[in-house]
């Protein structure tokens, strides 16, 4: 298939399927990135380090987008504009003086990967698209026929009053065009996540449940850790002891779980060797892509540096995870783990929950905004994100959730709420939950070793809390005794579970009365 069938006649020269080294070459070449000391590709996005949801639009038009659960999340856009900016991104890509395609495919199992493909004008664009994708074989190539085709002009600005956009960027999917038009915005996780939106929305259709988590498995048992950017998905799955199966996005069919890309794409900031080994090593590996990382004087990575942004990001094929699935597949989990980043500080680090319990805080998806993910949060923030993936969900929420409860009941997996954020009053008045003690709670659930502890039951929420666990201090697992003061602990804990009371009621009448009971409820003296 050439560019003819995409409405592009390119005057430029146009550059198909490079590879990695050609790509980083031209980058460098063109002024679009330089170097580190270790030859690692860096990268700077501009004014938009992190995604920009309230630039993200579907077309509404008959066909697939009848089923899009429209609202704040999935956002319309008309036809007539779609059209409008379509054309304004096919001129800019036809004036480009080089233009890059990279095809490849979105699934790593054969029997439900979707091939996809990237036209953009940036060679570093093309290159990350080589690290996030499922790899295409040479063979494959040949007869590559994308069901969807991203159309990618950082370049282009648009302007609000004339395109009908938000502002000088949008992302826009046209579901039953199998086209996606970016412009305005060079960060790179705009291209992952438009596609990933769309498995969302094709794949419950053949009875698959997407999902925005990481999977790792001990060979014999996969597990799953669901939650949004900065809350650990990709630093808990790079576990030594356990095969990675993917770090952000996945899907659970009759046959087991499949990573839907080829690649990580890290969150760097503060990482360290110390506890990120794994991570740590591949941001010395040329082939990995590195976004709004500051340089030493010397060419190495300040991961401390926030100056260009919190949401300083790696990228790199899941090949430079040693200790990784051969073919990113996977059986089905035996642990489905919830992450949360609790700014509040009152939910514990680690909680056990009923099948009931586990649909109740899948649709909730509480944690917190961290700071650089998206354009304008500089601190954590409260939210439920629906799915622990709502930006992505272009679905209601009950679909995901009834797929996921039949999936849960059906192989019999335990359920885990654990919270990566804070405790002892909570953000600003203490330090987040150590790393080394989320691993070793996490560790203790997935290997049994929590069997043959005495839980107690949180009269609040309802879940149940180990009493202890080994390697981690037990005030701790019983976050009202890191506050000092107790009766404002009980205050913020019951605004908590009341703010999750009220934002449930919108998925109240889709629920059975088990998953309504499972909500927290505030306690009254």
């Amino acid at each position: 298939m050439r560019l003819s069938a995409h409405g592009l006649s390119p005057k430029g020269e146009v550059h198909w399927n490079l590879g990695w080294e050609n790509l980083h070459s031209i980058a460098v070449e063109r002024g679009e990135a330089r170097l580190t000391a270790h030859d690692v590709l860096l990268v700077t996005t501009g004014e938009r380090t992190g995604r920009s949801p309230n630039d993200r639009f579907i077309v509404d038009e008959p066909g697939l987008a009848d089923e899009v659960w429209w609202g704040k999340v999935n956002k319309s856009t008309d036809p007539k504009t779609f059209d409008h900016l379509l054309s304004m991104v096919r001129a800019h890509l036809d004036s480009a003086d080089q233009l890059f395609v990279k095809d490849a495919f979105c699934g790593a199992d054969p029997n439900y990967r979707m091939p996809v493909r990237l036209v953009t004008e940036k060679a570093w664009s093309a290159a990350f698209m080589h690290n996030m994708f499922v790899r295409a074989e040479s063979d494959e190539l040949e007869a590559h026929d994308p069901e969807f085709t991203i159309l990618h002009a950082p370049d282009l600005k648009a302007s609000p009053s004339r395109d009908g956009t938000h502002s000088d960027a949008f992302v826009v999917l046209a579901l039953d065009r199998g086209l996606v038009i970016i412009g305005g915005m060079h960060y790179a996780g705009e291209i992952k996540k438009a596609i990933f939106t769309i498995m969302n929305h094709i794949l419950p259709l053949k009875g698959l449940l997407p999902m925005h988590c990481s999977a790792n498995t001990d060979g014999e048992n996969s597990a799953l850790f669901f939650g949004l950017s900065g809350t650990g998905k990709t630093t808990l799955s790079a576990d030594p002891r356990r095969a990675l199966v993917g770090d952000d996005e996945h899907g659970w069919s009759d046959d087991g779980v499949f990573n839907f890309e080829g690649g990580c794409y890290a969150k760097l900031i503060d990482l360290s060797e110390e506890d990120e080994p794994a991570i740590y090593a591949t941001t010395q590996i040329p082939g990995s892509i590195l976004e709004n990382v500051v340089l030493n004087a010397d060419g190495t990575p300040d991961f401390a540096n926030a100056s260009l942004s919190q949401n300083t990001r790696g990228s790199y094929p899941i090949e430079f995870i040693e200790n990784r699935t051969p073919d990113s597949m996977a059986g089905h989990p035996k642990d489905v783990v919830f992450l949360t980043c609790d700014a509040f500080g009152v939910l514990p680090p680690l909680s056990r929950l009923t099948p009931e319990q586990a649909a109740y805080h899948f649709i909730s998806g509480y944690t917190a905004k961290v700071a650089g993910t998206e354009v304008g949060i500089i601190e954590p923030q409260a939210t439920f994100s629906t799915c622990f993936g709502a930006p992505f969900m272009p679905r209601h929420p009950g679909v995901y959730a009834d797929l996921l409860s039949a999936k849960i009941k059906r192989y019999d997996s335990k359920c885990w709420l654990i919270n990566t954020g804070w405790v002892a009053g909570g953000y600003g008045n203490s330090s987040r939950i150590k790393i080394k003690w989320t691993r070793a709670l996490l560790n203790a659930a997935l290997n049994g070793d929590l069997d043959d502890v005495v839980f107690i039951q949180d009269e609040r929420f309802g879940f149940s809390v180990p009493s202890t666990c080994e390697g981690v201090p037990e005030r701790i697992l019983r976050p009202r005794e890191t506050w000092h003061d107790k009766g404002k602990f009980d205050n913020v804990a019951n605004l908590l579970a009341q703010m999750f009371f009220e934002n449930f009621e919108q998925y109240a009448s889709g629920c059975s009365d088990e998953v309504l009971g499972a909500g927290p409820k505030p306690l009254v003296d």
